[in-house]
């Protein structure tokens, strides 16, 4: 495979301009964190831990929409859901985690957007918002068209991405006065979300013929293409589909995807309801009362 797509290029394989956007995102929050917090209305750095998240979620940023898997995501299908777990279920996660929580605050007290992210963070809304978008997402006539030029493509891509944000902000949120779930409804939010995503799944692993144009029919794919291709090394080319990069039915590729995206979303949240346990059982811990000390336990005849 990695033979056959290096026909498309250096620009295609590691898109230079996804470099640069990563490189200034990771400056403006190194800037803004360190040497210029004070204009961001901080008073001190976050904690490496945070800063580890962020720089995190920009390599992946960049794994996603900019290295070699972007390419792959629009010939297989089985990339194209690697990326999708990474930048849905991965990035806004280790963004709210790493973000200083005064920026989160300031975001909340915008006029507009306060009353948008107030309803559409709230846990019932949040779960069905992500996962209806992702289902629907995954309507073939939805991926097709997202499909058909950059703009419809990030379009699409950052309004998912939006709802990403609000699925995960009741679960993480480090705004303690928006703590709405405790840590069992924790739990069933994670495993409501997991049952809602088996449908979008289920039909990508169960259907016996390929379900996306773009994915099997030479027009649609050489459209697809040329949203990480640049125009004149396609012009060059006669693609055909892409079968001339599969080592396997087109239908395999499918089931393989849908099992993919399933696997990873289980073990995304797994890791995520293990950490949810963990800091319940040391917080319950901790409000145990401590052992008596040695004086307490000492009989009264041994006293005075």
């Amino acid at each position: 495979m990695w033979d056959k797509i290096q026909i498309f290029g250096f620009r295609a394989l590691w898109s230079p301009e996804i470099i640069l956007i990563t490189f200034l995102l990771g400056l403006l929050y190194f800037l803004f964190t360190g040497p210029l917090k004070h204009k961001a209305g901080l008073t001190e750095e976050p904690t490496t831990k945070q800063k580890i998240n962020v720089y995190t979620a920009l390599i992946l940023f960049y794994v996603v929409k900019g290295s070699p898997l972007y390419l792959l995501s629009h010939i297989v299908l089985m990339a194209h859901m690697v990326q999708m777990a990474v930048f849905y279920l991965m990035v806004p996660l280790l963004l709210i985690k790493g973000l200083p929580k005064e920026w989160w605050r300031k975001l909340f007290n915008v006029p507009v957007i306060k009353n948008i992210l107030n309803i559409l963070t709230k846990p019932l809304i949040a779960v069905l918002f992500f996962n209806t978008t992702f289902s629907l997402y995954h309507i073939p006539v939805i991926l097709d068209f997202s499909k058909t030029s950059n703009f419809v493509h990030w379009s699409v891509t950052l309004f998912i991405l939006f709802a990403a944000f609000c699925f995960w902000w009741p679960l993480v949120t480090p705004l303690d006065e928006q703590e709405y779930l405790k840590p069992l409804y924790k739990i069933f939010y994670i495993f409501g979300s997991g049952m809602l995503i088996t449908p979008a799944c289920a039909l990508i692993i169960f259907a016996s013929d390929p379900l996306y144009a773009t994915y099997s029919e030479p027009d649609a794919f050489a459209k697809a293409m040329a949203l990480c291709v640049p125009p004149e090394v396609l012009q060059n080319m006669t693609l055909g589909g892409p079968q001339l990069f599969l080592n396997m039915p087109l239908v395999y590729d499918q089931q393989a995807a849908g099992i993919i995206m399933k696997v990873l979303q289980e073990v995304i949240y797994g890791a995520v309801l293990a950490r949810i346990f963990y800091n319940w059982y040391n917080k319950e811990n901790r409000g145990i009362d401590p052992l008596p000390s040695q004086q307490n336990l000492t009989p009264n005849y041994e006293r005075g």
